[in-house]
C-alpha cells in the first residue's frame, strides 16, 4: 500500500492517442464518437426493452441485458477519456486512473467472454431441451450463471490491477495506447516483468479458451439435435435462434485472440491499437444491432412502445 501511495503522487501517465490533428484523423475520430453515441442508444434502448415488456423476461434476454450493461461499462471506461484527451490537447491520465481502467478493461473482457459461453449453453437447452427448458434455466440457475461471469471478471481484473499497481515506474512514462493497458504499462516499468507478463498470457489464454471451449461443445450438441430435426422448419428456426449468438461470438474472439494469443515477437503497437478500437468500441454497437434487427421479439417490443408513446403524444 505505501508503495502504491509513493506511486500515484508522482507524474501522469502519457497516453499516445491513436489519432493525430490530421484531417483524416479528425474524419476518424468523429466517426469514432458517432459509433460511440450509437452504441449508448444501442444498448440503453434494449436495457430498457427487455425491463419494460413481459414478453422480454426470459433467461435469452436477461442474459442480453447483462450483455449490453457490460458493454456500456466498457466503452465508458476508455473512450470518454480518449476523446478528452483529444479535444482538449492534453495526454495524461493518472495513475489510480490508469490503474481503475486497467481493473475495468480486464474484468469486463473476462466477465463478457463467459456470458457468451454460457449463453451459448442457454442455445443448446432451449434447441435441445425444449420441454424441460423452463426447469434447467430456472430463475435461480439464470442467476448464477450471472453472478458467475461477473465474478470471474472482476477477480481476474483485480488481481492484475493490484499486481500492476505494485511495479516502480520511472522514465519515460508515455503508454503506447490509447488507454491503459497491462502489457503496454508494463513496459514502463522499472524491474523485470517477464515472469508477470508469461501469467498474464496464461491467463489470458485459459479465459479464452474455457468459455471457447464451451461455446463449441454446445454448438456441436446443436448441431446434432438439429441433424436429428425431421422438420426442416424446425431444423431452420433451431439455427436462426443460434446465428445471432454465433455472430458475436466470432466478433468477440477474432477480436480478443488477435490481441492476447500473438506470439510476442509478432506484435505491434499501431496494430493492438487498431484491434483495440475494433474491440472496445465497434463491437459493444454491433451487438445489440445484431441481436435487435433480426429478433422480432424485440422489433415487436419496439413497436409497442412506440405506438404507446403516438398515443399518449396525441391524448
Amino acid at each position: 500500500m505505501e508503495m502504491w501511495l509513493n506511486q500515484s503522487s508522482t507524474d501522469d501517465f502519457i497516453l499516445l492517442s491513436i489519432f493525430s490533428h490530421s484531417p483524416t484523423d479528425l474524419v476518424l475520430f468523429s466517426v469514432v464518437m458517432m459509433v460511440f453515441t450509437v452504441t449508448l442508444c444501442g444498448n440503453f434502448l434494449l436495457i430498457f426493452l427487455i425491463y419494460k415488456e413481459p414478453q422480454l423476461h426470459t433467461p435469452m434476454y436477461f442474459f442480453l441485458s447483462q450483455l449490453s450493461i457490460m458493454d456500456l461499462i466498457l466503452i465508458c471506461s476508455n473512450v470518454p477519456k480518449m476523446a478528452f484527451n483529444f479535444l482538449s490537447g492534453r495526454k495524461s491520465i493518472s495513475f489510480v486512473g490508469c490503474t481503475i481502467q486497467i481493473g475495468l478493461f480486464v474484468s469486463l473482457v473476462g466477465s463478457e467472454g463467459l456470458l457468451l459461453g454460457l449463453m451459448a449453453y442457454d442455445c443448446f437447452v432451449a434447441i435441445s431441451h425444449p420441454l424441460r427448458y423452463p426447469i434447467l434455466m430456472s430463475q435461480k440457475v439464470c442467476l448464477q450463471i450471472i453472478g458467475s461471469s461477473w465474478v470471474f471478471g472482476l477477480v481476474d481484473g483485480l488481481i492484475q490491477m493490484m499486481v500492476v499497481m505494485t511495479f516502480p515506474y520511472c522514465g519515460s512514462r508515455e503508454v503506447n495506447h490509447f488507454f491503459c493497458d497491462t502489457l503496454s504499462l508494463l513496459k514502463l516499468a522499472c524491474v523485470d516483468t517477464s515472469f508477470f507478463e508469461n501469467v498474464i498470457f496464461a491467463c489470458c489464454v485459459f479465459m479464452l479458451l474455457l468459455p471457447f471451449s464451451i461455446i463449441m461443445a454446445s454448438y456441436a450438441r446443436i448441431l446434432k439435435a438439429v441433424l436429428h430435426v425431421n422438420s426442416s422448419q424446425a431444423g431452420k428456426k433451431a439455427l436462426a435462434t443460434s446465428s445471432s449468438h454465433m455472430k458475436v461470438v466470432s466478433l468477440f474472439y477474432g477480436a480478443a485472440m488477435f490481441i492476447y494469443l500473438r506470439p510476442r515477437h509478432y506484435r505491434a503497437p499501431n496494430h493492438d491499437k487498431v484491434a483495440s478500437i475494433f474491440y472496445t468500441v465497434l463491437t459493444p454497437m454491433l451487438n445489440p444491432l445484431i441481436y435487435s434487427l433480426r429478433n422480432q421479439d424485440v422489433i415487436g417490443a419496439l413497436r409497442k412502445r412506440l405506438d404507446c408513446y403516438k398515443i399518449s403524444s396525441h391524448h
